[in-house]
Parts: structure tokens; sequence; C-alpha cells
């Protein structure tokens, strides 16, 4: 007696119903942490918590070669408008960083308290100090204060950059000259808790089979550049914790796929409305 063969248009139907079928099973993409570093580069000739921040991440006991995204203040008087701070512009490049703008002008000024045409003359500037320094022009900016308007996006759309903010602050700037941390676990445990219920919400951005999750440091902050690897720890630590699935390499390793990440993670409208770091939230949302 001859086997029946089912008929193509069953297989078909089946074969699709199993695929969906694990695709629900499987979830959200698992999630790989996304490093930004605002402020720098720093201009310290000797101990540049800038400097450090390069050497853990190419070579730390979790994983080597982690590239991030700098957020550069390109004019800044003891940063990014030194000869120290270009240098190091230049280094982070390549190295393979994605390099970003943050300010060029000599304080950290605020964007959205400027007038457009002042905004964009300093945008332009930014824009040519990078590529000056690096022969190519950034795709990102994150505003000084994470300040923005409708004013502000569109001066930056203007100069082909798109705004990154972020999913998890250390809470590592410096304010009124305190640069330290005693919560730094707890911290970034309630940060990723938020995050997680988007991830599992499936309302977070997928690129190359991963979940990016934008973490912010800056890299000017000597507590920070001293405790980096920790940071790393407690990053991984807290996911496991949350059990959030990660990524074989939990840390971006390449400047293109990156770079993909950070893109697909940008706000392009005012009509979303993502929750800011710390007060800032209360002040601009």
């Amino acid at each position: 007696m001859l086997a029946l063969r089912p008929r193509p248009l069953l297989a078909a139907l089946s074969l699709l119903l199993f695929s969906a079928a694990a695709a629900a099973q499987s979830g959200p993409a698992p999630v790989r942490f996304l490093l930004t570093f605002d402020d720098g580069p720093a201009a310290a000739v000797n101990d540049n918590p800038t400097v450090h921040i390069l050497e853990v991440l190419a070579h730390n006991q979790h994983q080597d070669h982690i590239k991030a995204v700098f957020f550069t203040q390109t004019r800044a008087w003891h940063g990014g408008g030194t000869e120290m701070g270009r240098w190091l512009i230049r280094r982070e490049y390549a190295e393979g960083h994605v390099i970003g703008l943050h300010t060029a002008t000599p304080l950290h000024s605020n964007h959205r308290f400027m007038s457009r045409e002042t905004l964009d003359a300093t945008m332009q500037l930014g824009v040519d100090d990078l590529k000056a320094e690096t022969g190519v022009a950034p795709k990102l900016v994150r505003p000084p204060f994470w300040a923005y308007d409708a004013d502000t996006l569109a001066s930056y759309h203007a100069h082909g950059l798109h705004m990154l903010l972020t999913d998890l602050n250390a809470n590592d700037g410096k304010i009124y000259g305190i640069n330290f941390s005693w919560h730094k676990r707890s911290n970034m445990l309630k940060h990723l808790a938020e995050t997680r219920k988007r991830w599992a919400a499936g309302d977070m951005p997928s690129v190359d089979g991963y979940t990016p999750v934008v973490v912010t440091f800056h890299d000017v902050n000597t507590y920070t550049s001293s405790h980096i690897e920790e940071y790393l720890d407690i990053l991984l630590d807290v996911a496991r914790e949350l059990n959030v699935p990660l990524a074989d390499k939990p840390f971006y390793d390449n400047h293109d796929e990156l770079e993909r990440a950070a893109l697909a993670a940008t706000i392009n409208s005012t009509d979303v409305k993502p929750r800011l770091p710390g007060l800032w939230n209360w002040l601009w949302q």
C-alpha cells in the first residue's frame, strides 16, 4: 500500500503554524547592553579617565573589545576643545567606537534654551569638528541635560543627527562636585526592572537578533572611570537577578552593529514621551 502524503497546502500551513508557535515561545530578542558615555573626552594628560575607560573596554574579565558610543563635547574648554581631547576623539574612532555629538559649546549648554539660529550654528560646528577628526559626519546626538523639544529635534534632523536617549542611567553625572555613588547596584536594578517591562511587552526594537538596552555613563567622572569594570559586573548581575536573557556577547563589540542598534533606539518625534533620567523627566516631560 502506498503511504499517504500530506497535501502541499496542509504541509505549508503546518509549517507556518509551527514557526509562529516557536516564535511566540521564544519571546523578545535577547538583550545586549549598548554602552554610552557623555561629556568627554577628558583633557587630563595624566590619569585621564577617558583613557582608563577605553583600556577597560578593550580588555576586561567579561568581554574584550567592547565598543561604546561616546557623546563628545567638541569645544569644551576642559575637554574636547583641547589637543588631548581632540586626540582622544581620534583614538576612540580608530578603536572602533561610535562618535556622537553632545555639544559644540565651551560649556555644557542647554540646547532647549538656545535660539534656533544659535543651535543650528553650534550643530554645524559640532558636525564639522567631528568630521575633521574622524573623517565622517556623526549620526547621533544626545542633548545636554536630556532637554529637547520640537525645535531642537528639527535642528538635529536638519544636520543629519538622530537623538539617542537612554534606558538605564548610572546617575554618575557630576552634581555640585559629587562624583561618587553608594547605590550603583540598586540604581541599575531599578532601571533594568522598568526596562524589562517594555522588553517583555515587545515595545523595544530588535536589531540583528538582539534588543539593545542603552546604558549611560560619563567618561569625565573619575569615580566612573575607576569603577567601570564593577559597573559591567553589576549590569550582568542584575540581568541574571531579573531573568533577563542576554546575548552570548552581552556587550556590542562591532562598530557597525553598534551604530545600527543605536539608530534603531533613537527618538524622532516629540509625540513619543520616553521617561528621562531623574528630575529631568519632571522638568522636561
